[in-house]
């Protein structure tokens, strides 16, 4: 299979940018369109000043109870951005209409509810740790929770971050409670349930609790993977806001072989393959993969940093062993072929001179506020700093 990415130059590697990734908002529910309900990326860009997201306006003083869907790094900080003491918010890069907003904040107890079990938790032990170990902060498991199965304690031997992270939930849910106080916040970890519906409030304009339905574990013998099934059963919580925390999933890119399943490029250490084969031969030499693109939203900056020297280790030894296509003699026009391109389509840009001169304006007026950065949050601001 010819790849027209190959046009472009010798090699050529497909990264997981925004253009390649959408974002997996949409349940699909009953009472999905209720106010009050949000995705954790809409949050997270609220929080941060993101110019898109900075209007957002969640409503924080309308209710003291909050429900995370999903257990991964990301429901991990939006849970500890609303629990967290605002005076240690202060200190941060946080949007100061988020501050605001945090600080006359009535949300006190906060649920992550997870289809699987502890074994199975997508989150890492570093950013897990960071949280059970707030201050003034009530963690609650339910013990029978934790109860796992062989095949359970087989893949926590195989799996040292999956380990971690069940003793650190074990520790959490052995541990006494401190004493209440008035600043004191609860967390539950909810396992073994997944959302069915959402239910409106008195004013049936408002979300006012969530339906979970129970879940066992069923293992498909052939990936021999472990999925949640319904049971029938079902439950209510109580909350006036919901985050949907459920990830990401790449794009198929065109002319480029795409597996739907997982949502990733087919490839063998980076390297682009024809279809679904794993074998050398059906190997494209030239052309690449790095990221999500290449094995999944999964994993942190640590894991991106492997992730890319494993494909650059296969660019080298492609390069070495002379396997990399030679280079079109066409000239190519590079930067200022692009710079006429945009110009001619009229879209406005930044160039890295420009996020220089932002980068600077916002770290000066953090320090005003004795903060690290007081970032813009609006497009035309930005574009006028740039211009500075």
């Amino acid at each position: 299979m010819a790849f027209p990415y190959r046009n472009f130059g010798r090699i050529m590697i497909i990264c997981s940018f925004r253009m390649v990734l959408k974002v997996t908002d949409l349940l699909d529910f009953p009472g999905e369109d209720l106010e009050g309900i949000y995705s954790a990326r809409e949050f997270v860009w609220w929080y941060n000043g993101h110019p898109d997201c900075f209007n957002m306006a969640p409503g924080l003083k309308n209710t003291d109870t909050a429900a995370i869907l999903g257990l991964g790094n990301v429901a991990l900080d939006v849970a500890r951005i609303l629990l967290r003491p605002v005076s240690d918010l202060a200190e941060t890069d946080i949007s100061d209409l988020a501050l605001a907003s945090l600080q006359e904040s009535s949300i006190r107890k906060v649920y992550l509810v997870a289809r699987r079990g502890p074994a199975q938790a997508a989150c890492t032990a570093k950013e897990l740790r960071e949280i059970i170990g707030m201050k003034n902060l009530k963690v609650k498991i339910e013990e029978a929770d934790l109860d796992i199965s062989p095949s359970d304690e087989e893949a926590l031997k195989n799996h040292r971050i999956q380990r971690r992270v069940y003793e650190l939930l074990s520790k959490a849910a052995g541990s006494p409670y401190c004493q209440s106080s008035p600043e004191q916040r609860e967390l539950h970890f909810v396992f073994f349930r997944k959302p069915d519906r959402f239910l409106p409030s008195e004013n049936g304009c408002t979300v006012g609790s969530l339906r979970l339905e129970k879940t066992t574990l069923e293992e498909n013998k052939s990936s021999g993977k472990q999925s949640a099934v319904g049971t029938a059963e079902f439950e209510d919580i109580n909350c006036g806001l919901v985050l949907k925390s459920i990830g990401y999933k790449s794009l198929p890119i065109f002319g480029l072989p795409f597996d739907y399943n997982k949502g990733v490029v087919p490839n063998v250490k980076g390297r682009v393959v024809s279809g679904f084969q794993t074998e050398e031969e059906a190997v494209e030499h030239g052309l690449y993969v790095a990221g999500w693109l290449k094995r999944g939203p999964t994993g942190i900056i640590a894991t991106n940093l492997y992730c890319a020297e494993e494909t650059v280790s296969s660019i080298t030894e492609d390069v070495e062993r002379g396997l990399v296509p030679a280079a079109s003699a066409a000239i190519k026009p590079g930067r200022e072929g692009l710079l006429q391109l945009l110009q001619g389509k009229n879209i406005k840009f930044v160039p890295f001179t420009g996020w220089e001169k932002i980068d600077a304006k916002e770290k000066m007026l953090g320090e005003l506020k004795k903060k690290p950065r007081e970032k813009i949050t609006s497009w035309q601001k930005l574009l006028e700093a740039s211009n500075e």
